[in-house]
């Protein structure tokens, strides 16, 4: 298995990965309060079964390879077949890298191919000096926060608005960049 940037998405390589999503047993409840000039939320783990899914379609992989066109994304191949991806936006305005998304072939889950592409985007956000890798993902996708806690992100902020779903909210995690 190799790791390399991604120059351009070939189509759409999900058809052939499997279930595009999540299940778990297990989610973060999130609570909101806010008192005069105060806001703290907090987290607290729930036994709960959720499962999401979702279709990559033709206008997804164009607006990821506008992303791609930057050079700060990377792919990873088996036997040269695109198998995993992490796909990030370089944001000047406060110098971080943004990880629009990360996925990898249901086939080739478990086997570290996600702790990979993170050690290639820290490497990227160095030589970029950025000052944080950042990302958002959902209170319902338990795994994703676990893995991205164990490769040292933090939970900075939330949106309770962002998705139609009330179950969900956006967490948004990120890390400092040592350079």
């Amino acid at each position: 298995m190799q790791i390399q940037k991604l120059e351009k998405l070939p189509g759409n390589p999900t058809i052939s990965w499997g279930m595009n999503g999540y299940t778990t047993d297990k989610i973060f409840v999130v609570s909101a309060i806010e008192v005069e000039n105060t806001f703290e939320f907090s987290l607290r783990e729930k036994p709960q079964h959720y499962k999401k899914t979702w279709e990559i379609n033709s206008d997804d992989i164009h607006y990821l390879n506008s992303i791609i066109e930057q050079k700060h994304s990377f792919g990873a191949y088996h036997e040269d077949e695109l198998i995993a991806w992490i796909i990030c936006n370089y944001k000047a305005r406060n110098n971080s890298l943004f990880i629009e998304s990360l996925l990898v072939s249901e086939t080739f889950r478990g086997q570290n191919i996600g702790r990979l592409l993170i050690k290639a985007v820290n490497r990227e956000a160095r030589e970029l000096q950025c000052r944080i890798v950042e990302l958002e993902t959902q209170n319902t996708n338990y795994q994703a926060i676990k893995f991205f806690q164990n490769a040292g992100f933090t939970i900075t902020g939330i949106n309770t608005k962002l998705y139609n779903d009330s179950t969900e909210t956006a967490l948004f995690m990120s890390y400092d960049v040592l350079i």
